[in-house]
């Protein structure tokens, strides 16, 4: 497969183009390092006065989207350290949480001081979207250059679950554990309004709906929650614009009880179900739904263009798309 020879981007990437020296567009448009870091303190900044002007409507400075994943966990830290941020973790329970994923979240909240609730949707409507999800993609193509069909659903049902919680409890920030490759700096800091999110839930809730039936709303905004417009949070990524070094990130987490799962592909530290959703993709669109994040951190100089072509390649344990399939009740 032809790739772009600056990241990683493959010839089969939806709109790509790769030039006659086999760059692609989006290298070449890369302002590079520099640029990068004057947005990063900018951001930073911008944050910083953010937090120190925070309202407190609520019992908590942040909500935070806690997969149990490396960044995730390391975002729990920059909160904790840098802004003595009181943090309520919200894990969303997908039923494929890894076993060990579900100790280090345990260990990470213990060790920072740091309020969690475990919420877990109800598994059947979960088993029909992802079921249906191996079969067609119920989302806009442009949607699933970033995740896969799966990914999304899942997704989709943290960020709104999350937001629900954030608006009914006054908390002014959502924060996310996105690295560099998936939040572009320039989307790090976002305010949520009622009009937005709800064009965005729809792309969501309308898909879902047709294949679970009425009861995934309950996952979603009510017209209750719209009208509550200035209880609306601001979405942080802080990952975007803090420095960014998975082996020092791995170190220091290590430090409060977290240790890598074995049981997981290379692109995640959390799910079970990732390798399954990445090999319907590939299998469909041609192209690891990781792609993208990975030719990012590439460009921008996080991670080693030979190691992201190696996690892009690497097979999915057969052990593990058997038991994704036997729990989804597809063998």
């Amino acid at each position: 497969m032809r790739r772009c020879t600056k990241c990683v981007l493959p010839e089969t990437f939806p709109g790509v183009q790769i030039d006659e020296t086999g760059v692609c567009m989006y290298c070449r448009s890369f302002k590079g390092l520099e640029a990068l870091e004057e947005s990063k303190e900018k951001y930073r900044t911008r944050f910083d006065e953010m937090f120190k002007a925070r309202r407190r409507g609520g019992s908590h400075d942040c909500l935070m989207a806690y997969s149990g994943g490396k960044d995730s966990t390391y975002t729990l830290v920059v909160l904790r350290e840098r802004y003595d941020a009181s943090v309520l973790a919200l894990t969303v329970d997908n039923g494929f949480v890894s076993p060990a994923a579900l100790t280090n979240i345990r260990n990470v909240v213990e060790n920072l001081g740091i309020d969690l609730i475990i919420y877990k949707p109800r598994f059947d409507l979960l088993r029909g979207l992802f079921c249906h999800a191996t079969e067609s993609d119920i989302y806009t193509r442009k949607t699933l250059e970033r995740a896969s069909t799966i990914c999304t659903t899942c997704m989709g049902l943290v960020k709104f679950i999350a937001l629900r919680m954030a608006v009914e409890s006054g908390i002014p920030f959502v924060t996310y554990g996105w690295s560099p490759g998936q939040a572009p700096v320039e989307a790090s800091i976002f305010q949520n309004n009622p009009s937005m999110v709800r064009s965005m839930q729809k792309v969501l809730l309308e898909p879902m709906r047709a294949v679970a039936g009425p009861d995934i709303e309950r996952y979603f905004l009510t017209e209750e929650h719209f009208a509550a417009v200035d209880r609306f949070p601001h979405n942080i990524s802080p990952l975007a614009f803090f420095d960014y070094d998975e082996a020092a990130i791995i170190e220091r987490i290590g430090a409060l009880g977290w240790k890598k799962p074995d049981d997981t592909d290379p692109n995640s530290t959390n799910c079970l179900l990732n390798a399954f959703a990445n090999k319907v993709h590939r299998d469909r669109l041609q192209f690891n739904p990781y792609s993208f994040e990975l030719a990012k951190l590439v460009r921008e100089g996080y991670m080693d263009r030979d190691e992201a072509i190696e996690r892009l390649e690497q097979p999915e344990n057969p052990e593990i798309l058997k038991m994704v399939r036997t729990r989804l009740g597809m063998d």
